[in-house]
């Protein structure tokens, strides 16, 4: 293949991370980033010691300020920054861009909670279709830290375009991450939200000291919650048996590398909203789709219990204990839907 210079916006955990996958397979990537220490260090010093300390950074790795400079040369653009900005970044994208389009890589995972857009929506609101040839979702069970580790790790490519998701399957493939493609962009998108709710549940339960019988529960009946809702909005229910539903949600729910297990963990534990997003010093995206979930499942009349209880304890001031025991009361009900 042609050595392609590829642009990744974040250099956070995830986006480094990444960048090293690019690097590994022979790319030039340049990575955009908001602090310049943090710039200054992957220049200098082949580090990024805040998001991913003890980890080298190949050599082929810059770093910049500019995202002029980041995508002028780049016929793909990785998107891997917290969903919260997302918009904002996509409107300086579509100020900045030019030339022939470019191919959009997205790898962020939320709901907009004003608008209940998934994050390829936001995309394509906010970027001219002319800058643009296509947009890809690359999800799945997958921690920063590991992969920058080059543990084995699996992902999925999604769009509707599928020679477009090969196109991205056959740039991140290598010995270390095996990429699979799917059709299911919208399913592929609320497994790799969504579950980022049904982990702050099991870090609650975890903190509660309930054991694995209770997040053993969380997880399946957190996925037909999932799988309710994707269904409503289009996707298909088998995606969600897949790397971007099950796979994502288990690693999610049961890895001290979770954001949001650990940020339910401390809630679980008494601490307020307030502090565990403030001890924690990173974006934890569940609580965000928390509150977006909550009003698109009222407005579609779907039925989401755990992630009604969840979104109660951390906007509604509802105590943990008492969230588990109004789940466990409810009405008896048969397990198996059709979807």
């Amino acid at each position: 293949m042609t050595k392609k210079q590829i642009a990744v916006l974040g250099a956070g955990s995830w986006g480094t991370a990444l960048a090293m996958v690019l690097a590994d397979n022979g790319e030039d990537v340049l990575l955009w980033g908001n602090h310049q220490a943090i710039t200054d260090e992957i220049n200098q010093s082949h580090k990024n010691a805040h998001y991913l300390p003890e980890i080298e950074l190949p050599k082929s790795i810059s770093a910049t300020l500019s995202l002029e400079e980041a995508i002028s040369k780049t016929e793909m653009v990785v998107i891997a920054i917290p969903t919260s900005a997302m918009r904002t970044v996509c409107k300086q994208l579509n100020e900045t861009l030019t030339g022939a389009p470019k191919l959009l890589v997205h790898v962020s995972k939320g709901i907009e909670p004003e608008t209940n857009l998934r994050m390829s929506e936001v995309i394509a609101s906010e970027i001219d279709p002319a800058k643009r040839s296509g947009i890809v979702v690359l999800s799945g069970p997958s921690h920063a830290e590991e992969v920058a580790l080059r543990h084995p790790t699996t992902l999925c490519a999604s769009s509707k375009d599928l020679a477009l998701a090969e196109k991205v399957q056959d740039v991140f493939i290598n010995n270390n991450l095996r990429v699979y493609t799917n059709e299911d962009v919208v399913g592929a998108e609320i497994g790799g939200a969504l579950k980022n709710i049904i982990a702050l549940g099991a870090g609650i339960s975890d903190g509660l000291g309930y054991g694995d019988n209770a997040k053993a529960a969380l997880m399946t009946r957190g996925m037909a919650e999932i799988t309710r809702l994707g269904v409503a909005a289009g996707s298909d229910p088998q995606t969600f048996y897949g790397l971007t539903g099950i796979g994502d949600l288990i690693v999610t729910c049961t890895s001290v590398h979770s954001r949001n297990w650990r940020a339910g963990n401390m809630l679980g534990k008494g601490k307020s909203l307030d502090e565990v997003l403030e001890s924690m010093g990173m974006v934890v995206e569940g609580v965000r789709t928390a509150k977006a979930v909550n009003g698109w499942a009222e407005k579609l009349n779907i039925d989401m219990p755990i992630s009604k209880a969840i979104y109660e304890v951390l906007f509604a001031g509802k105590d943990p204990g008492e969230a588990v025991d109004m789940l466990m009361g409810r009405k008896k009900k048969v397990e198996k839907e059709k979807f």
